[in-house]
């Protein structure tokens, strides 16, 4: 079985719901009717900031991740952590994912603050994720709430967390970017084992 490897803040939780109702194990039900045999790990913790994701991040590295999709930054944004930090941070992040699973498929999950006034601060930290994806070869899920965020009908009364409508349409911004990176690592993992097969009865 593949596995796949979430690690994020109160988004990717499911923020007061319950595990099943957050977009990690709605993702987990379109692998399995898709055929795709994945496990996913949802490592993901309300107020998670990526100092934090650092810090959590080498526990799940004890096995082999097929895909990674990173989904922090906000908080810090939230707190005024300079660009360059956070950055900083989601790209040491990869990096450490990227040691132990060279081959490793990465996801990155990209966020937008409130416009509030479109200053630089709101503007780079936008493009931050971009930049970010285009460095590593990462797809990239362009705004991770789009569609949800500020709608009333598919918020938490604190209108910052998805309600469980919400999560599905997370689950579908993401699955839009998963699905072919998915079915490309099943179909690689596919012909390597008949690969295995073949030379193990041609030495017969």
């Amino acid at each position: 079985m593949k596995r796949i490897l979430v690690l994020g803040d109160s988004l990717s939780e499911g923020f007061g719901l319950t595990p099943n109702q957050a977009y990690p194990a709605l993702l987990t039900e379109k692998l399995r009717a898709a055929g795709l045999n994945f496990e996913i790990i949802n490592a993901s913790a309300s107020g998670g900031t990526t100092n934090g994701g650092l810090v959590r991040l080498p526990a799940h590295l004890k096995r082999k991740i097929d895909i990674f999709i990173l989904e922090l930054g906000i908080n810090d944004a939230f707190r005024g952590v300079p660009i360059d930090e956070i950055r900083s941070n989601l790209q040491a992040i990869i990096d450490k994912v990227k040691a132990r699973n060279p081959g490793v498929r990465i996801v990155i999950c990209g966020m937008q603050l409130p416009n509030y006034n479109a200053d630089n601060y709101v503007s780079a930290f936008a493009k931050m994720f971009a930049d970010l994806a285009a460095k590593n070869h990462a797809a990239l899920v362009p705004y991770l709430l789009e569609a949800v965020g500020g709608d009333p009908s598919l918020n938490l009364p604190d209108g910052i967390h998805p309600n469980a409508a919400g999560q599905r349409v997370l689950a579908e911004n993401v699955w839009r970017v998963l699905e072919p990176i998915s079915r490309q690592v099943a179909a690689v993992s596919s012909r390597a084992e008949r690969g295995i097969s073949q030379s193990e009865a041609g030495s017969r």
